[in-house]
């Protein structure tokens, strides 16, 4: 009996110990914690738990209307297997972050440099550069490019001047996802800005040294610019990429949210939006998205193990 009070008295002992410690800890760090529940019912409620709900949805078959039916991998299985569209809008997903990434970034490079040569109204010049970022992916733009393209639109009125009759470029497969390569180009504002930002940390004192050396302009591109700037290029890598690969709204304008023609617009973003909102199949649907994530994962995964290779830090 007297063995039993004993551990009795220890436990609450514990007990108060524990809740003394937790009391202390709140009135240490309550301020903070509270300037963070904002943060962090945001998190929960509104990433992390949706989140963990796809993947669950993943696994099943459910259309918004009935209760979700376990059904196993089968979605991944069908995904892999039994849907062409899927393997669709894979090609042409890829296809359009292999054109628009590299040739975003080396414009918004190019347009860094002339820049940081030095320029009367800079800070003016940086703005209006800047400013398709901030346009690009809004319905208005695309509509816009819709038009600017279309059969009888400005560029081919424009190529009539000289003689020249242009395609149809929304409506030819061969042209159409060319389109929105150049539209994304046109957003090169925001890389531009990393760039130049980068491009004022590089001592200038390097390149008068190469200079002196006899070493040539491209020489000192190679050899300078590219080595001391290529943190910063994998910076724009990694986000300009991820950004290709969730790019939505242009496709879904211009093709009028078919994907066409010929599913030559079908980004997967939009391919998994038709499964969701046009045939609510929200199971097949989430299986979609996580595979997305999957994408991006490892190409993300890739690009960090490859920097030890052509990305140099200061050490």
């Amino acid at each position: 009996m007297a063995a039993h009070n004993t551990v009795a008295t220890s436990n609450a002992r514990k007990q108060v110990a524990a809740g003394g410690w937790l009391w202390g800890a709140v009135r240490r760090n309550g301020a903070g914690y509270l300037f963070l529940a904002p943060w962090l019912i945001g998190f929960f409620c509104l990433t992390l738990g949706p989140a963990l709900v796809s993947l669950y949805l993943s696994f099943t078959n459910y259309d918004l209307l009935t209760t979700p039916e376990f059904v196993g991998m089968q979605n991944y299985v069908r995904m892999a297997t039994a849907d062409p569209k899927f393997i669709a809008s894979i090609r042409v997903t890829l296809l359009y972050v292999a054109l628009s990434v590299p040739l975003k970034l080396a414009f918004a490079l190019a347009v860094a440099m002339v820049l940081n040569r030095g320029m009367r109204g800079l800070p003016f010049y940086r703005a209006i550069f800047y400013l398709p970022s901030l346009l690009g992916t809004s319905v208005a733009i695309a509509v816009l490019w819709r038009q600017l393209f279309a059969a009888d639109g400005m560029v081919n009125s424009l190529l009539a001047q000289f003689g020249v009759e242009g395609p149809s470029w929304i409506s030819n497969p061969n042209y159409s996802l060319y389109t929105l390569v150049v539209l994304s180009v046109w957003q090169f504002g925001s890389p531009m800005i990393i760039f130049l930002a980068g491009l004022r940390q590089i001592p200038v004192d390097m390149y008068e040294a190469a200079s002196l050396d006899g070493a040539s302009p491209a020489r000192q591109f190679f050899r300078i610019t590219l080595p001391l700037l290529s943190p910063v290029i994998f910076f724009n890598v990694v986000i300009q990429t991820i950004e290709a690969f969730k790019a939505f709204t242009p496709a879904f304008i211009i093709s009028g949210g078919s994907g066409g023609p010929i599913n030559s617009t079908l980004f997967y973003t939009l391919y998994l939006y038709q499964e969701a909102f046009s045939y609510f199949r929200m199971g097949y649907a989430s299986a979609l998205a996580w595979v997305l994530v999957v994408l991006i994962a490892v190409f993300t995964a890739f690009s960090f193990l490859t920097t030890k290779y052509w990305v140099h830090y200061d050490d």
